[in-house]
C-alpha cells in the first residue's frame, strides 16, 4: 500500500509541475493568487509524495534492522521496541521533509507550540504514562510474552506487551488489557515460561493411616503424573494435625505452568486412586456408634488375645498361663514409630521391655564416637527385658529400621502377675538366666561373666519388692 501511494503522489506530482503554467508579467490579483494555490497544491503533492516514501523507507529499515536483532539475539524483539524504532524514523523523516520542502524547523516551532504543549501533556498525562511505564517494562523485562504473571486479581499467559498495555489470556480463555501504568504500581508475580515453577496441593488421611505409606504412596504417584518434571521428585509433607484427620500437601514443580488448573486436577485425581489402592481413607467429619459387644482390648484398644498370642511366641514368658498372658497383654501398651525414631537410647534408665510386633528395629552400640549397627530384630523379637526384670539402664539404643509397632510391657504389668502367682519369680529367672547364658556363649564372653541363678532371682525380688 505504501508503495502505490508514492506512486499515485510521484505521478500527480509530475503532473502538476508540467502543467502548472508561469506567472506573466503584470498579472491581476485574480491570477496571482490562483497561481499560489497551483503552488501550494504542488507544493502538498510533493510533500504527500516524500512522505510515502518516508514511510517505505522507514518499514524496510525497520524490517532490516529487527532481522540482524533476531539474527544475533535468537529471538523477536518486543513490539514496543519495534514501534519505537518506527516512531523515531518517522518523526525524523518528517522533520526532513519539512525543511526542505516548507523552509520549517522545529526551532520555529518552538516558541508558539509550548502552550500547545503544555495542553497536550495535559490530556496525553495517562497516555505518555503507559508510554513510559512500557519503556520501563522493556528495559527491566521482568516478563516475557509466554510467561505466567498475576497482576492485581488477574492471571494469566502473556500475550503482547505494547506501548500502552500488556495483553493477558486468562484460564478461563479471557483477554484482559492492563495498562502499563497500572502494572507500574502493582505488586507483579512472574511465572517464566521455562522456570522451574512449582504447585502445592492439599489433601487428608485418617490418623489410622500410617504417614510413611500415606507419603510414599502419594510421592509415586503425582511424580509419574503428565506435565510433572520427571527430575524433581515431588515433595510429601504432613502441615497439620486437624479435627477429623492429618493434613498433608504435596509440592510439585511443572512443565509448563500455563496448565497449572489441568495439572492439579490430575495430581488429585492421582492421590485418589492412590488411596483407594493402598486402602486410606480420606477423613470427613463423622461419629460412629457401635451396637456389638467388643472383644477385651488393652488400653490402646488392640485386641488381647491378639497380643497374648504374640507374648507367647516370646520364649521367656513360656511359663505364664494362658489367662496370666491375657492379664499381661492387657496391662501392655502398643507404640508405633517412624524409620530413624529411637526407641530407646544407652544408658537410660528404664523399667520395661519391648517386642516387635510389625516392622524392624536396629540394636546399636557406641564404637569410638560412632554409632554402629551389631543386630537387626524383626517381628516377634523383644529387646529391653533386663531393664524390666532388674531396672538396670539400657545397654545399647535401639532404633526403628522402619516403620514399627512395639508392644511395651511395664513395670507395673509385670509385679501385677508376681503379686499374684509369686511363683511365677523362679521360673522367669530361671528362663532370663538361660538365655543370658546362650547370649553370652555366641557372643564368646570370658569366663566369669555370666550371673548366677540365685544372684538374678535376688536381684528380680528385690526390684519388684518381693522380699
Amino acid at each position: 500500500m505504501p508503495l502505490v501511494l508514492a506512486a499515485v503522489f510521484g505521478t500527480a506530482w509530475y503532473v502538476l509541475s508540467r502543467f502548472v503554467p508561469e506567472l506573466p508579467a503584470g498579472a491581476s490579483e485574480q491570477q496571482r493568487m490562483a497561481h499560489a494555490a497551483n503552488e501550494w497544491a504542488v507544493t502538498l503533492v510533493q510533500i504527500a509524495f516524500w512522505m510515502s516514501v518516508a514511510l517505505v523507507a522507514a518499514r524496510a529499515l525497520n524490517e532490516l534492522a529487527f532481522f540482524v536483532f533476531r539474527k544475533r539475539k535468537g529471538y523477536e524483539a518486543p513490539s514496543l521496541m519495534r514501534d519505537l524504532f518506527s516512531l523515531v524514523l518517522y518523526v525524523t523523516a518528517g522533520a526532513v521533509i519539512l525543511k526542505y520542502t516548507l523552509d520549517l524547523s522545529f526551532a520555529a516551532l518552538l516558541p508558539g507550540s509550548a502552550l500547545l504543549g503544555i495542553v497536550l501533556g495535559l490530556a496525553l498525562q495517562d497516555t505518555l504514562g503507559n508510554l513510559f511505564s512500557g519503556i520501563s517494562l522493556h528495559a527491566d523485562k521482568p516478563f516475557q510474552v509466554g510467561d505466567v504473571i498475576t497482576v492485581g486479581k488477574h492471571t494469566g499467559a502473556v500475550m503482547a506487551i505494547t506501548w500502552r498495555a500488556v495483553k493477558i489470556k486468562t484460564f478461563s480463555n479471557h483477554v484482559v488489557l492492563v495498562s502499563n501504568s497500572v502494572i507500574a504500581k502493582e505488586s507483579i508475580e512472574v511465572c517464566p515460561q521455562n522456570g522451574q515453577n512449582a504447585r502445592i496441593v492439599l489433601f487428608s488421611a485418617a490418623y489410622d493411616d500410617s504417614p510413611v505409606k500415606v507419603i510414599h504412596a502419594v510421592r509415586e504417584a503425582v511424580r509419574e503424573a503428565d506435565n510433572v518434571l520427571r527430575y524433581i521428585t515431588p515433595v510429601v509433607r504432613i502441615r497439620g494435625l486437624g479435627e477429623s484427620g492429618v493434613d498433608y500437601e504435596v509440592k510439585y514443580w511443572l512443565s509448563d505452568y500455563s496448565r497449572y488448573n489441568d495439572t492439579d486436577a490430575l495430581v488429585r485425581q492421582r492421590i485418589w486412586y492412590a488411596f483407594r489402592r493402598s486402602g486410606f481413607t480420606f477423613p470427613f467429619p463423622t461419629r460412629t456408634v457401635l451396637m456389638e459387644e467388643a472383644a477385651a482390648q488393652n488400653g490402646d484398644g488392640r485386641d488381647t488375645e491378639t497380643l497374648a498370642g504374640l507374648l507367647s511366641a516370646v520364649d521367656i514368658f513360656s511359663p505364664l498361663t494362658a489367662g496370666e498372658l491375657n492379664a499381661l497383654a492387657a496391662g501392655s501398651a502398643n507404640h508405633v514409630f517412624a524409620p530413624g525414631e529411637t526407641i530407646i537410647r544407652a544408658g537410660d534408665d528404664g523399667d520395661s521391655m519391648f517386642v516387635v510386633s510389625r516392622g524392624g528395629v536396629d540394636v546399636r552400640v557406641d564404637s569410638n564416637g560412632t554409632s554402629r549397627t551389631i543386630n537387626r530384630l524383626g517381628e516377634g523379637a523383644f529387646f529391653g527385658e533386663m531393664a524390666l526384670f532388674t531396672g538396670e539402664p539400657r545397654t545399647a539404643s535401639v532404633v526403628a529400621a522402619e516403620e514399627t509397632e512395639v508392644l511395651e510391657i511395664g513395670h507395673d504389668a509385670m509385679r501385677s502377675l508376681f503379686q499374684t502367682n509369686p511363683d511365677l519369680v523362679e521360673a522367669l529367672s530361671h528362663t532370663i538366666n538361660e538365655r543370658r547364658a546362650g547370649l553370652l556363649a555366641s557372643a564368646a564372653a570370658p569366663a566369669g561373666d555370666e550371673e548366677t541363678h540365685d544372684g538374678l532371682l535376688s536381684r528380680i525380688r528385690r526390684f519388684f519388692g518381693l522380699d
